[in-house]
């Protein structure tokens, strides 16, 4: 071994050993080698030996000066490793030169609040992100080699951008990833050791079954869901092999990517599965039979529910009537019913939850006189049961994706009680949203802004959330004529800031001609608060701004209008 490779090293004369011998003194420990040299066969002896103690500060200086030398000069030559393979090529087309140039823009925004806490007029450029992957996404662009690496960082800070940034990056910035561990999380997203899976046809079942057996826990969880998207079967056949020796928060996990492409084919597993000796995953298995309207599972909820409600016709108006379990069986518990209530929660009204929800919604129509679900919900119910029975058939709307009994659960969005203690069974705003997920898009948009019309803005946020991008021109009016009757009503904005960020985001850029009128500060009330006029006119400038650089992003990007980014059901 050289001296420049002791010195880095650790080895004799190495840097540690310099600061050992400067920090203790030399006196009590000489710099490496100087008593050796100075003192090992010497014929004067301990002469010699107090002159080499004289000399060891200057020799110790002097080895510094030359370690120092030799670390500030990098590394000693070594071998030259292996030429890494090139990037894999990337067949799509890149950004037009005026859409790259934009992206830069939104990746470098950094906007700080203006004085005062107020964020002014400036639009917030990252909030558009999103929105702009989506629609290149859309339009089948790559990003510029340039951009792959603001374009991992921001994927880093912001978990909300990694599935569309990593499809807009393509599989070069998966092989970029591979030299950088602050972006090992793309490794981890795309399924692993390479580009994203996409099933048996670009892995092959071999591959496939290597990477199952020896692959991380987020490589085989990738592989699994991707899998599952293009093969279901083979998917499912992968999970049997080695079900029986993961752990069981693993199982739970991979138990749950079998909600894509959940088919009867999947049963039989599903049902050994409510065997487990997990209560987690053993529910999970009976929440996806619940959700097979010919599965066992679902036949044997559906008897239960069955024997504890019915119609008693002798009543006028007929009436519900409920008789709710009175014990929770072993039979029950393997189906997914838990028996142990929450605090404050009755057991009887708890297990009937259960069932109730677990229970096709075909079966009530028939049970309940042939009644359509609005009708169902309309009818009384007998001793208190009806908050238990509705909201029970709210969770089995949400759970089977059911829009006729959502529509139902919620019930007519200008009603008084809608969502309230004398409306239906939805009791709360996120309730309220989950239903919303189950329509369709324009029925959900006409339901949020007769609800906005009738009640306002106070409760409208999370239903606005689940609307689709860009807002219906019915909800898009909603919600500006809302914020007009708020901000003539001489409050402040910031009660609405999330409102209003929604709106920069969702509402239509063609929206931004009927907002001009709203840009002037209007005359001051009386009873208004102090300065509340003028934070509004910023806030409807800021977003008539937003609206048109949303446009222009679609322009430069050759769409008409911005494409929607996937929205939560």
């Amino acid at each position: 071994m050289s001296e420049a490779t002791a010195v880095e090293a650790g080895g004799p004369g190495s840097w540690d050993d310099l600061v050992a011998a400067a920090l203790l003194g030399t006196d009590r420990r000489p710099p490496p080698g100087h008593t050796a040299d100075h003192t090992a066969g010497h014929p004067a002896g301990h002469a010699a030996g107090r002159a080499a103690a004289r000399d060891a500060p200057t020799a110790l200086l002097d080895a510094a000066a030359v370690a120092t030398v030799r670390r500030r000069a990098g590394l000693a030559p070594a071998r030259a490793a292996d030429r890494p393979s090139p990037a894999p090529e990337d067949p799509r087309p890149p950004l037009p030169e005026a859409a790259a140039r934009r992206l830069t823009t939104l990746l470098a925004d950094r906007a700080g609040l203006a004085a005062g806490g107020r964020r002014g007029a400036a639009p917030d450029l990252m909030e558009l992100l999103p929105q702009w992957l989506a629609t290149a996404n859309a339009r089948g662009y790559t990003a510029l080699s340039a951009a792959l690496p603001a374009l991992l960082d921001a994927a880093r800070a912001r978990t909300d951008l990694r599935t569309a940034v990593l499809a807009f990056a393509g599989p070069r910035a998966l092989w970029l990833a591979r030299w950088n561990p602050d972006w090992r999380f793309a490794l981890r997203t795309a399924g692993g050791a390479g580009p994203a899976l996409t099933g048996p046809s670009l892995t092959g079942p071999e591959a496939a079954a290597r990477l199952w057996r020896e692959g991380l826990f987020a490589e085989r969880v990738a592989l699994l869901g991707s899998l599952r998207a293009a093969d279901p079967a083979a998917a499912r056949d992968l999970l049997v092999s080695t079900w029986a020796t993961e752990r069981a928060e693993d199982r739970l996990m991979f138990l749950d990517s079998l909600r894509t492409g959940l088919g009867p084919a999947d049963e039989p597993f599903l049902e050994e599965a409510l065997s487990d000796r997990s209560r987690t995953v053993r529910a999970t298995a009976a929440e996806l039979l619940s959700t097979l309207p010919g599965s066992a599972l679902a036949a044997r909820m559906g008897r239960r529910a069955l024997s504890c409600v019915s119609l008693d016709l002798a009543r006028d108006p007929a009436t519900i009537t409920v008789e709710a379990p009175y014990a929770c069986d072993a039979g029950m518990e393997r189906d997914g019913v838990a028996a142990r209530a929450p605090a404050g929660r009755g057991e009887r009204s708890w297990w009937l939850g259960q069932v109730v929800e677990a229970a096709p919604l075909a079966l009530w129509s028939a049970r309940l006189g042939g009644r359509t679900p609005a009708e169902i919900v309309a009818l009384p119910v007998t001793d208190g049961w009806r908050d238990d029975l509705h909201a029970a058939w709210c969770r089995a709307a949400i759970r089977r994706r059911d829009a006729e009994w959502a529509a139902a659960l919620l019930g007519a969005p200008t009603a008084p009680g809608v969502g309230g203690p004398g409306g239906p069974g939805v009791v709360s705003p996120a309730e309220r949203s989950r239903l919303l997920g189950t329509m369709g898009a324009e029925e959900r948009a006409a339901w949020v802004a007769g609800f906005i019309a009738g009640h306002g803005l106070s409760e409208a946020f999370q239903l606005l959330v689940v609307c689709g991008v860009p807002w219906a021109p019915v909800l898009g009016r909603s919600v500006i004529d809302a914020l007009d009757i708020a901000r003539d009503a001489g409050s402040y904005p910031w009660s609405f800031s999330g409102v209003m960020g929604l709106a920069e985001r969702c509402l239509d850029p063609a929206e931004a001609v009927r907002l001009d009128a709203l840009l002037a500060p209007p005359d001051e009330r009386e009873d208004a608060s102090p300065g509340a006029a003028g934070y509004w006119a910023e806030a409807f400038r800021r977003l008539v701004t937003t609206l048109r650089l949303r446009a222009a992003m679609a322009a430069e990007l050759g769409a008409t209008t911005p494409d929607p980014p996937p929205t939560a059901a």
